[in-house]
C-alpha cells in the first residue's frame, strides 16, 4: 500500500514491517518454539519498539529496519532504509496491541493502530494460500494454519477494542480492488 504513495524520499512515507523481528530459525530451535513461529514470544518485540523509538526520535538521518524474506523464512538486518525524510511511516504487525511482555513497550511508539477486521473464512484462505505459495503442502500449510495460526488469530482478535480504528472486511477488501471486488 505504501508503494502506491511513490518513493519514500519523494513522498515522505516508509513501510517498517514487524515480520523482520521474527527470531532466526536457529533461536528458534534452542528455544524450542520453531513449531509455533508466528506466535508473540517468536519475535523481538523489545528490538522493535526500539526501532520504532529511534524512528520517533527522529536524530538519525537513516535508520535501518530488518525485512523478512518469506522464500527464506528468515528475517534481512538492514534491508530497509528509512530516511529521517520520512514522515509517514507505516508499520504493520499482529501484536501491535498486546499489552504483556516487552509487546507493551510497542504502543507508546505508534500515534494510532488500526484494526484490519478480515472475513475469518477469508483470512484462512489467504493464510493456507500463502504457506501453499511458500513451500508447504496445502495439508500441511492446513493444520498449521489450524494448530498455529489460528490461535494467534484468537489473542489479535482480543485486542480488537484497542485499535483506534477498525477496518471492516468491505474496505479491506475494496483497497486492495480498486473499483471493487
Amino acid at each position: 500500500m505504501v508503494r502506491r504513495l511513490g518513493p519514500p524520499c519523494s513522498t515522505g512515507a516508509a513501510h517498517v514491517p514487524m515480520d523482520g523481528f521474527h527470531l532466526a530459525d536457529t533461536e528458534l530451535d534452542r528455544l524450542g518454539r520453531r513449531d509455533r513461529k508466528g506466535a508473540p514470544d517468536t519475535f523481538d518485540a523489545a528490538g522493535y519498539a526500539a526501532l520504532l523509538r529511534r524512528l520517533r526520535e527522529d536524530e538519525e538521518d537513516v535508520v535501518y529496519a530488518p525485512a523478512f524474506e518469506r522464500d527464506l523464512e528468515q528475517h534481512i538486518a538492514g534491508s530497509i532504509p528509512v530516511s529521517r525524510a520520512a514522515r509517514l511511516i507505516i508499520t504493520e504487525g499482529n501484536y501491535l496491541l498486546l499489552d504483556s511482555g516487552d509487546w507493551a513497550r510497542v504502543r507508546p511508539w505508534l500515534d494510532e493502530v488500526w484494526y484490519c477486521d478480515l472475513d475469518p473464512a477469508e483470512r484462512l484462505h489467504r493464510l493456507i494460500t500463502r504457506h501453499v505459495r511458500f513451500g508447504k503442502a496445502p495439508e500441511h500449510a492446513a493444520s498449521w494454519v489450524e494448530e498455529v495460526d489460528q490461535r494467534n488469530a484468537d489473542l489479535i482478535a482480543a485486542t480488537r477494542a484497542k485499535a483506534d480504528l477498525v477496518v471492516p472486511d468491505t474496505v479491506i477488501r475494496s483497497i486492495e480492488h480498486p473499483g471493487g471486488m
